[in-house]
């Protein structure tokens, strides 16, 4: 069993939901990346997605842009993201990670070959912004045959239709963008968000995580009655960014302030 299902099905028997806090690879430096990744998981993290820089995140608002400019300017590559992944896995055996990119630097790597790298790195899943469901198939297979998971993007604008042939493809869970536009960019309508996840329960039996737009412990817990995961970005990205120049531990405390009470909150 994948260290993703195994981790959902093990919070379902407690009767808990998923905190899968999102950190960009390599920001402010890659040497902070695998400390900021313990920090999270002892401030309650069940899954974590780490962002592959790149230099045109279309999905992505200011926050995460800025993200990937710092990282990338620390030199930070895909084959150094992948030595983080497995320097963390050497210490934590047990937190699935996921991967958050997009498709051009992997079709540079190769994608058999970057699945390859992915699974001896230690990687447990993969999204790529960009992969639509007709371009996938040869690329499913690379990362099925490494028990990669590959997880999907749905959003508000999704037609049921189209809904069921990307989770037809998906495994791990679904990512539910809770609102339109970029990451970071607008407020939160828990109500309708329980409406769109109540509709993709009809198409899917996958655990469905839900991101964008949460920044609080109110809202993660608002959000985790309906939902199986709360995702968390923008927020801990910009603490990162107001700290850049600190030491990566008093980083690491930072998004500790703020993971934590989410956790404690959706546990409630």
């Amino acid at each position: 069993m994948s260290r993703i299902k195994q981790s959902f099905e093990n919070l379902a028997k407690s009767g808990k939901k998923a905190l899968i806090p999102y950190i960009t690879a390599g920001d402010p430096s890659p040497e902070h990346t695998v400390t900021l990744m313990k920090a999270l998981v002892a401030a309650g993290a069940d899954v974590i997605e780490i962002g592959m820089p790149f230099s045109d995140p279309m999905a992505d608002g200011p926050v995460i842009q800025l993200a990937c400019e710092r990282s990338l300017e620390a030199g930070t590559s895909v084959r150094k993201t992948l030595q983080i992944i497995a320097e963390f896995r050497q210490q934590d055996k047990v937190t699935p990670v996921v991967l958050m990119g997009y498709l051009n630097p992997i079709e540079f790597f190769g994608y058999q070959a970057f699945a390859d790298a992915a699974k001896e790195a230690g990687v447990d899943g993969i999204l790529l912004v960009d992969l639509t469901p007709e371009e996938a198939t040869d690329v499913v297979e690379c990362f099925r045959q490494n028990e990669i998971d590959l997880i999907y993007l749905l959003s508000p604008t999704t037609t049921p239709e189209r809904a069921k042939k990307i989770c037809d493809l998906a495994s791990g869970y679904v990512y539910y963008v809770s609102v339109k536009g970029v990451t970071g960019s607008a407020e939160l309508d828990v109500d309708s968000v329980k409406k769109h996840v109540d509709s993709l329960r009809e198409v899917t039996s996958l655990p469905i995580g839900v991101g964008f737009g949460i920044r609080d412990a109110k809202t993660a817990a608002a959000v985790s009655k309906c939902a199986d995961g709360v995702i968390v970005g923008s927020v801990l990205v910009n603490t990162i960014a107001e700290n850049k120049d600190s030491q990566k531990e008093l980083i690491a405390d930072a998004l500790g302030s703020i993971l934590a009470p989410m956790r404690a909150e959706m546990d409630a």
